[in-house]
Formats: C-alpha cells, structure tokens, sequence
C-alpha cells in the first residue's frame, strides 16, 4: 500500500503572505480568478483535512457558522479545546506521530488548510510531501506570513505550473 500525501493546498500574496494583519482575505478575493482555480479537482483528491486552531475560527466565522468540508475527515489542532463536534475532531497530539499514523492508513491525500504555524511544524518535521500554492498578484506589506522564520532547509522540485487568469499556482515535492 503507499503511503498517503500530506498536501499544502493554500493562496498566497506574490509577497508571501496568506491573510492581513487582521487575518483578513478580502484582498484574495478581489484578484480575478478562472473558474473555482482547480480548487474542485485538487478536493476531490482529498478524504481527510487538518486545520490550525485560528484558521478553524476563521473559517466559522466567516462561513457564519456552516462547516465547508462536510463528508471529509478533519482535524483541528488546538492547545485549548478537547473533544469533538459533528464535523471535526480536536486534537493536541504531537505532529509527527499524528501525522505517521494518519499517513499509514489507507486513504487519500490529507490537505493541510492552514495556518501558518501548523504548517511550520509539518515542515520542521519533515512531514509536508507537496505544495500547492496559488499566487494572487498582491503585494500586502505584512500580515501572517505563508512560511515562518526557521532554522531548518526544504529543497523543493518544481512539478506543475497552473494559470487561472490572474492566479499563478505552483506546483512543488518535497525533495526527501
């Protein structure tokens, strides 16, 4: 059986940022996509889903309370809350067993939503095996930054390039 593919799927300004300071995305939304961007055929590709705690917040917010990733298995990671709800599963688990353990059951990708500290985590561990990032033609001056400060390297290769009219998405493996 191989092993399943933990995908970073995620929108970025050109200058590296995934929301304002305020963790707000009107600006993406204003930029001219094609279609959903190829967002269905990469979902389609997807059973289980991992969310940051305040991108999980996020999403609630502005989804006023609706749950856009009914059907899919998905998990929250929070320091805070414990337990369950219809639609998700909470977690504190350490990433790298979590992840192993999730990678050597049967299925399909597992998509990392966001957020960035989640996401450099998976990477500090060398968990991450693709990267999927649309570039909006934005230049926002600071916010949440889609890759964080660290002290560790992640050789890339390039696999695809993707246009959906003003969105570049790049396609990238993990070099291991």
């Amino acid at each position: 059986m191989a092993q399943r593919n933990l995908v970073l799927y995620i929108a970025a300004s050109l200058d590296g940022y995934i929301a304002a300071e305020s963790h707000n995305l009107d600006w993406l939304f204003e930029v001219d996509g094609e279609d959903d961007n190829g967002f269905s055929k990469f979902y389609d590709t997807v059973d289980t889903i991992l969310i940051g705690r305040t991108t999980y917040d996020w999403i609630m917010r502005y989804e006023n309370g609706g749950f856009p990733y009914i059907g899919k298995e998905c998990y929250i990671f929070s320091r805070t809350i414990k337990g369950e709800n219809e639609y998700v599963k909470f977690t504190d688990e350490d990433a790298a067993p979590f992840i192993q353990d999730l990678k050597s059951k049967e299925g399909r990708n597992i998509w990392i939503v966001g957020g960035g500290e989640l996401l450099h985590t998976f990477l500090k561990e060398n968990l991450v095996d693709e990267l999927m990032i649309s570039i909006a033609p934005v230049l926002l001056g600071r916010g949440i930054l889609l890759f964080m400060d660290n002290d560790f390297r992640t050789r890339l290769v390039l696999t695809e390039m993707n246009r959906y009219n003003q969105f570049a998405e790049l396609r990238y493996n993990v070099v291991r």
